[in-house]
């Protein structure tokens, strides 16, 4: 019989199967479990940002309504780090000149405010 037609030996499939499943559920756990990136920022300090910096711009892009860009149905920023690369984002088109702890304190304020993602 050609190796084509030989039949799959069960056991060592089924082993590689649940040790590829074992792999991929030991991943999502670690990704879910990884701290936030502005775990140990200061979201005071980034509603200050947000309020001197950011509010008329979103508000002037919402018909007056500078909360809609975080809840609406086709928001850009669906995990922690793409939070950060937005607030990153709108630092350099901005030129705002935010230090790096400045935009972890940003992305804190809009998670606790407005994202609410898992720990």
């Amino acid at each position: 019989m050609s190796d084509a037609r030989r039949p799959l030996n069960r056991p060592a499939s089924t082993a590689l199967a649940v040790a590829i499943a074992a792999g991929v559920a030991a991943g999502v756990g670690l990704a879910q479990s990884a701290p936030k990136p502005y775990a140990s920022a200061d979201p005071t300090a980034g509603k200050a940002l947000s309020d001197k910096d950011c509010v008329t711009c979103h508000a002037a892009k919402f018909g007056g309504d500078a909360t809609r860009i975080y809840t609406r149905p086709d928001r850009r920023v669906r995990t922690p780090a793409q939070l950060v690369a937005q607030v990153q984002y709108c630092n350099t088109e901005i030129g705002l000149a935010y230090f790096p702890d400045d935009e972890a304190d940003v992305a804190a304020y809009l998670d606790r405010e407005h994202y609410r993602f898992a720990p």
